[in-house]
């Protein structure tokens, strides 16, 4: 690239523009000259340091050589001996500057730079993450203290463990809340991630055209009638008066059962039965008015798909949060009877209402709270559950129903087994990334904001996991949360630190259970292919694919794995499904409801 600058102190020599030594800001504006035309090509840069350079280069060559010759003299011939690297620039005989040598050497060192910047940004990225965590546990673990002596009840020091051995861990030894964002929200302030957000957009366009175009290609005209979103949520006024008496009983019951006991357990003689009629009442309930109620409902009512959604995993939600109410305050009234304390550690009916409400399923009496309500961000989440749900209608209607409808009119073999399974992999992890954005990150946060929940942490960054054990504890906070501190914990509790490996597996056979059971009772048959995943290939995976892997290909297996078993989901429930409508059976027994029927389907057809 040649450069000319103006004026007289600038000629061409032997194929290069040669520059007087004196007027340095005469190549800082020719350099500017050059960076307006360069910019149309994107390969400009700054000049202000070579002007500089170029300028200090001049002073020191002028007090070194006062009485330099065009003819030289032994320290210029030294000099004219360096090497390029040990040198700015190359000085001629006549005092010129070669600027084509500095031009260069500044784009090694711009090169440079930019080698050593990715691991530098790296290092000061987890530098300041580990200091922003350390503050912040610093920060909770003050608050915690602070809040302790607020409630003498429920305190608990080093002195005083040994003491109650035998009682639960108060609350101030579990889950600690903070005010945090959750992570899309900050990721989405990126452009590069937003872009993403901007696709999956743009990609359901792209599904409502090509169903908009096919059905006016086949009806003649535009079918917008959504049947199937009309079928799913059917039935929805005896979805909401199963609700309503389903969380008027969990906020009646158990606060009440609660109260009665804690009011007379310290004054009470006989405290061991006392205690154990209340348990029992409360389980009682748990099992027969949460439990059998909502199932008999949904069943008894034949309630569509999404409909029985709705019931079952709100009385899942119900069930762990009254469970949660009881564990978390039955320490404190223990611990204030042994003290013989006169004030009697009950919360506040209001606070189990906010509990009730709030987005996670661990009780306390007080959480951190924003201090206003962003109503426009609640209504961009509610709008994105919305836009969800049609997402999610599309793809059934474009990959799903298509497909599987005729499923059954074919032989059940081995390579229509894997044909469907590899084609059901794209709308299973579709459905899956609708489900984590549309639940986990709109539902929650919007709830959290109208209530001015400030702790937004209800999942974490599970797609960057390299191991099973990283991703079922990123994948879901609020449910992890209480896996892990009444059914994890409380079993070590019971049973003692060295049955680690048993308090595991309980913990997962609990969850693949629960799954298990919703599916069940949502479909409307059992076909227990996610149970055997959790079980068999969940736990093998937690185990092979553990936290000491850390590679970038341990997180391409865990996709590869997570991408299959999302096939194996959609394929597998949805040919049971379509079996059970073309093959109904008249007089089925205990074994036809257990015996998948897509297996033998095709044989009545």
């Amino acid at each position: 690239m040649l450069l000319a600058a103006p004026g007289p102190a600038g000629v061409w020599r032997g194929g290069h523009l040669a520059v007087q030594r004196r007027p340095a800001q005469m190549i800082e504006g020719s350099a500017a000259l050059m960076c307006e035309k360069e910019l149309k090509d994107g390969r400009c840069f700054s000049f202000g340091n070579l002007s500089t350079m170029v300028g200090e280069d001049y002073t020191s060559v002028r007090h070194r050589h006062p009485s330099s010759t065009a003819h030289g003299t032994p320290e210029k011939h030294e000099m004219q001996k360096r090497s390029e690297a040990e040198r700015p620039f190359q000085n001629s005989n006549n005092g010129w500057v070669d600027v084509d040598h500095g031009i260069t050497k500044k784009m090694q060192l711009i090169a440079e730079a930019e080698e050593l910047k990715p691991a530098f940004m790296k290092e000061v990225d987890s530098h300041f993450t580990e200091f922003v965590n350390r503050l912040i546990a610093k920060a909770v673990l003050l608050e915690s203290s602070t809040a302790t002596s607020t409630f003498p009840a429920a305190t608990c020091s080093e002195r005083d463990l040994h003491k109650t051995k035998g009682l639960r861990a108060p609350p101030e030894h579990g889950k600690l809340f903070t005010a945090r964002r959750s992570l899309l929200d900050e990721l989405f302030e990126v452009n590069h991630i937003r872009t993403i957000y901007h696709m999956f957009i743009a990609l359901l366009i792209l599904f409502i055209l090509s169903t908009l175009v096919v059905d006016f290609i086949d009806e003649g005209r535009l079918v917008l009638e959504f049947d199937l979103l009309v079928f799913a949520f059917g039935k929805f006024p005896v979805v909401i008066s199963t609700w309503l008496c389903m969380f008027l009983s969990t906020f009646i019951l158990p606060y009440g059962l609660f109260l009665q006991w804690a009011k007379g357990h310290s004054c009470s003689s006989q405290r061991k039965i006392r205690s154990l009629f209340f348990g029992m009442l409360f389980m009682l309930f748990q099992t027969i008015g949460l439990g059998l109620g909502p199932t008999y409902v949904a069943v008894s009512y034949s309630l569509p798909p999404a409909s029985r959604f709705v019931v079952i995993l709100e009385q899942v939600r119900l069930i762990m949060k009254a469970y949660s109410f009881i564990r978390e305050n039955v320490p404190r009234v223990l611990s204030s009877a042994k003290e013989k304390s006169s004030t009697i550690p009950v919360p506040q009916v209001t606070q189990y209402l906010y509990f009730l409400f709030a987005p996670t399923l661990i009780y306390r009496d007080n959480y951190p709270r924003n201090p206003m309500i962003r109503w426009g961000y609640v209504a961009t989440k509610f709008a994105q559950v919305i836009g969800s749900l049609f997402y999610a209608y599309y793809i059934f209607v474009r990959l799903c129903i298509p497909p599987f409808r005729n499923i059954s009119q074919e032989p059940f073999n081995l390579r229509g087994l894997v044909l469907c399974i590899f084609n059901s992999i794209l709308p299973g992890v579709l459905i899956l990334f609708l489900v984590f954005f549309a639940f986990l990150h709109c539902w929650l946060n919007a709830f959290a904001e109208m209530l001015r929940f400030a702790d937004r942490m209800f999942y974490e960054d599970w797609w960057n996991s390299t191991s099973y054990a990283n991703y079922y504890r990123t994948w879901n906070v609020v449910v992890h949360d209480w896996l892990y501190y009444y059914a994890y914990r409380d079993f070590l509790w019971f049973f003692g630190k060295k049955f680690k490996a048993a308090a595991m597996l309980s913990v997962f056979a609990v969850s693949a259970a629960v799954h298990e059971y919703v599916l069940g009772v949502c479909f409307g048959y059992f076909y227990p292919v996610l149970f055997c995943l959790f079980m068999c290939f969940g736990m093998v995976f937690n185990f092979i694919l553990n936290d000491r892997r850390k590679g970038p290909i341990w997180n391409v297996i865990m996709w590869t794995s997570l991408f299959l078993g999302q096939g194996v989901i959609i394929c597998l429930y949805s040919q049971e499904w379509y079996a059970h409508q073309y093959c109904p059976l008249k007089n089925p027994t205990f074994l036809d409801y257990v015996k998948p029927r897509s297996w033998n389907c095709h044989i009545q057809i």
